[in-house]
């Protein structure tokens, strides 16, 4: 069912990412559900890795990657994952951390799929989701404004 690799299982260089200039950090579920979608990523040159934050533990994870991240020179880093889950939304925060603790300036982007499509999520959005009373602000202004809260 799963053909890609666990970012926990691999090493640091591996021939995986070794000679990409772009790493796909991806919910593992999102293999098995929306293959479509990862195919888009391959195609576009990424090495993928996968992670599941309902197996392995955030702080393991976010370790192998800053250790990735300081070996490797790449000039993206982005994220995948199914919107909604309390998991992957830990994976766009843990790859936030990683990339911020080892000081990488390249591009971080963050994507999840919604409703079947696939959106890309500003890191603004990340980094506010991360804050429950600031979400909790912008909803309530957003309601005073009368704008549609959805």
């Amino acid at each position: 069912m799963y053909r890609l690799p666990r970012l926990i299982d691999v090493n640091a260089k591996s021939r995986v990412f070794r000679d990409k200039d772009k790493l796909l950090i991806l919910g593992r579920c999102v293999e098995a559900e929306h293959p479509w979608a990862v195919e888009q990523f391959i195609e576009q040159g990424y090495g993928v890795l996968t992670v599941c934050l309902e197996a392995e533990h955030i702080n393991m994870v976010g370790f192998k990657l800053a250790g990735i991240l300081v070996r490797g020179d790449y000039g993206e880093v982005a994220v995948l994952t199914v919107d909604g889950s309390p998991h992957c939304t830990q994976l766009h925060w843990m790859v936030e951390e990683a990339c911020r603790i080892t000081g990488y300036t390249g591009s971080r982007r963050h994507f999840v799929i919604y409703k079947g499509r696939l959106a890309e999520i500003s890191r603004e959005a990340v980094k506010t989701s991360r804050y429950l009373y600031k979400v909790h602000r912008l909803l309530r202004e957003a309601v005073k404004g009368n704008a549609p809260v959805k």
